[in-house]
Order: structure tokens, then C-alpha cells, then sequence
């Protein structure tokens, strides 16, 4: 088949829901990937940061393989011989009493959320059914109900109400906002990403996260950080809020912490908060499952062992470096912490970002638009040095194709 009659069956056959770059892709192998007539791609998106440790490491897939050969899911329902395993090793690997395993960013993001509220009427005594919980505009936490509930992007949000109430819109690193929103009695919590990576990478103010811990810990509110992007070295440390010293309350992870390979997220707490929910409270069929457990024990086993943290503060460095420097009409802006960054796009002959991406395609680089005139730049952390250099190169001759 032809790239045209993938493309063209999934069209068929699928929701119309993903407006993919068009290019299918057959094999996955460290920072490149293939497509299905066999041209080779530096992979820039790492599916949004869920491949921090390259396609299909080895170590990764071996621990997947060997697991699906003898105990694949027993659900809940009993203990198994791998989650207990996992759990020590989370918890003692992040610093953290407990840990609550799902499958996805968007269920973790709900569990967090319903710690919050069960902990805000257990031990805060928030009157039932009154907790609030503090958001950012520009925030991207999923795509439930309820998530949808506190986004501002009408993409996200418009044609699903009814909505879920109980939230307090600021802006994003806004401290004087939030001291406000944090003066209500009810309030229980307060949800951020460290760095907002689909609003386009935005990064707040040094300092920001560190002193908004404080206010929230003056209030005895929750910080909940939402590191399913940002967490898992992709920022230059193994969390975006280990950068000013923080410590959440709740830790939020998904993506990077099965490596790519295995749907696996968790919810990061201490016993004050987790122990909230009690048995038949909250779970997930899949949630902790055999596979998932060995697959996230070796994901951050390579990210530990093979300094990934420490390869992206450095070459995330130079990437914004030499992009900053180039000078080019088309980049407004380069921004970004570790190995997640983004050039903002000023349009240019008719061209704009999306434009951009299909001829840094053509170029043998991947990476996606968000918001139309940005791109975000978020390569395997198994990249290095020479490589990095020889993608930059591919990305300045690319918008000096496209300056004409």
C-alpha cells in the first residue's frame, strides 16, 4: 500500500477526531522512525514526550516481552507478583508514600482530582459537594467531561456541556491571581502544569512554582502538578518542579513513565492524601497490571541510568542557542526548558506553521503545530550532540526554504 491508501482507509474506517501530518510510519528505532516506503525521520514530537527513552529501547520492550510471556492482567480483583514491586520502586525513585496506578494521563489527572475533593471534605472539612479546585487558562489536562470543564480552548471544550462545576479559572503565572482565587475558604486544591506544553510551551516566571507552593501551603491547599509532559527528565530534571526546589503535594504522571510502549500513568502521594480513597472507592480494570508495572520499572530504570535528565538540560541549551541566534523573519521566539521547546512562527508568504512542518517532512524531520503558529521541538532524550546539530541544521535550511 501507498502512504495515500493508508491515509485514505483510516479516513474511511476511523473518527475523524486527530488531524495527523501526513505521513504514516511503519518502525520506530531511538530518535528516528520510518515510514512505510522506507524513508528515515529524526522524530521530533516523541509522541508528545511519552518516547523520552527512544522507539522501542530494548531494555523497555524486553522487560514487555518477557512479562506478556507469563502474566499479562488479573486485574484488581487479586494481588499479582509485579505491582507491589512497582509501587516500592516509584515511590522510593520519586520520594513519595504512595503511588495510585491507571492507564492514561487524562485518568490520572481525574484521580488527582477526586484525591483532592475526598481530602478536602475528609481533612481540610470543606462543606460536601462545595470544594473548588484551582486552574490556569491555556491549561491541557485531557479530554474527559470534566477535563474539558476547565479548559479555555473552545477546540476542547465547546459542544460537551453540561460541564463539570467546581473550578477557579486564573491566568497562568499569575501570582496575584492566585492569592486572590486562594482567599475562598473552599478551596481545596490547585492544578498546574510546570511548563504548559499544548497551549505551546510556555514557561513561567523563575520563581513562579516555588512561590505559588508556598501561598497554596499558607492555605492548606493542594499543589498538584501535572507532569504527564514535563515529568521524566524531558526538561533537564526528572521533574519539571525539581527545577525551584518543589515538592507537590501530588505528582501527576503518564507518557514517558512506560517509555512509549505500554499505556501506564500514576497519581504520586503521601499517606495523608492517597489513604483518602478507600477499597472500591476508585480503580481501573487495567490500572497496575503486570505488564504495565515491569515496563515502568525499566522506563525509569533507563532514564536514571543512561542520564537522560542531564543530556536534555545540555542539549535543550544548545538547541535554543543556535535557533535564537539564527537570523531568520520567520522565528519570532524560541522558548523552552530541557528538551521541550518551541519556535514561535511569524507567517510568512502565505506561510505559517503547519506549512512549516510539512517541509521540515519533506527534510526528514517530524514535529507537529500547535495553535497554528507555533512548533514544538521535543526529540527522544537519547539524542545526541552530533545528532541534535544535524537536526538544527535540517530546521534553519528548512525556514530559509521557506523565507524563499
Amino acid at each position: 500500500m501507498t502512504t495515500q491508501e493508508y491515509i485514505e482507509r483510516e479516513d474511511r474506517f476511523g473518527a475523524h477526531n486527530y488531524h495527523p501530518l501526513p505521513v504514516v510510519l511503519d518502525r520506530g528505532e531511538g530518535i528516528h522512525v520510518w515510514d512505510v516506503e522506507g524513508k528515515r525521520y529524526f522524530d521530533f514530537l516523541s509522541a508528545y514526550s511519552a518516547v523520552n527513552q527512544g522507539h522501542c529501547h530494548p531494555k523497555i520492550v524486553g522487560a514487555l516481552t518477557h512479562q506478556a510471556h507469563r502474566l499479562t492482567l488479573t486485574s484488581r480483583a487479586f494481588y499479582n507478583s509485579t505491582l507491589g514491586e512497582f509501587e516500592e520502586f516509584a515511590t522510593q525513585f520519586f520520594g513519595y508514600d504512595k503511588l495510585l496506578p491507571m492507564n492514561t494521563g487524562a485518568e490520572a489527572n481525574e484521580t488527582a482530582l477526586k484525591l483532592c475533593r475526598k481530602w478536602a471534605y475528609e481533612k481540610k472539612g470543606v462543606p460536601e459537594g462545595q470544594a473548588k479546585i484551582i486552574v490556569c487558562q491555556d491549561n491541557f489536562h485531557g479530554r474527559t467531561i470534566t477535563i474539558v470543564s476547565m479548559s479555555t480552548d473552545p477546540d476542547s471544550y465547546r459542544g460537551y456541556a453540561p460541564y463539570t462545576p467546581g473550578f477557579i479559572t486564573i491566568p497562568y503565572g499569575d501570582l496575584g491571581a492566585l492569592q486572590e482565587a486562594l482567599a475562598d475558604p473552599h478551596v481545596a486544591g490547585f492544578l498546574v502544569e510546570p511548563i504548559q506544553g499544548e497551549a505551546g510551551v510556555v514557561v513561567p516566571h523563575e520563581g513562579y512554582l516555588r512561590e505559588a507552593f508556598r501561598m497554596c501551603k499558607e492555605k492548606n491547599v493542594l499543589f498538584m502538578a501535572d507532569e504527564v509532559q514535563t515529568g521524566i527528565a524531558r526538561t533537564g530534571k526528572m521533574l519539571a518542579c525539581d527545577h525551584e526546589g518543589v515538592r507537590p503535594d501530588m505528582v501527576i504522571l503518564g507518557k514517558a513513565l512506560s517509555g512509549g510502549v505500554f499505556p501506564v500513568s500514576a497519581v504520586l502521594a503521601d499517606d495523608e492524601v492517597m489513604l483518602c480513597i478507600r477499597p472500591g472507592e476508585h480503580g481501573s480494570t487495567y490500572g497496575g497490571n503486570p505488564i504495565a508495572s515491569k515496563v515502568s520499572i525499566a522506563a525509569l530504570e533507563v532514564v536514571r541510568d543512561e542520564k537522560l535528565a542531564e543530556n536534555a538540560d545540555r542539549l535543550g541549551k544548545i538547541f535554543r542557542e543556535e535557533l535564537s541566534s539564527f537570523p531568520c523573519e520567520m522565528v519570532e521566539l524560541v522558548r523552552g526548558k530541557g528538551l521541550l521547546n518551541a519556535v514561535v512562527i511569524r507567517p510568512k508568504n502565505g506561510k505559517e506553521a503547519w506549512d512549516v512542518c510539512l517541509a521540515l517532512r519533506d527534510n526528514g524531520i517530524l514535529a507537529k503545530p500547535t495553535h497554528r503558529h507555533i512548533i514544538r521541538f521535543a526529540p527522544p532524550l537519547v539524542i545526541n550532540e552530533q545528532q541534535l546539530r544535524e537536526a538544527i541544521q535540517i530546521i534553519k535550511d528548512t525556514l530559509r526554504q521557506m523565507e524563499g
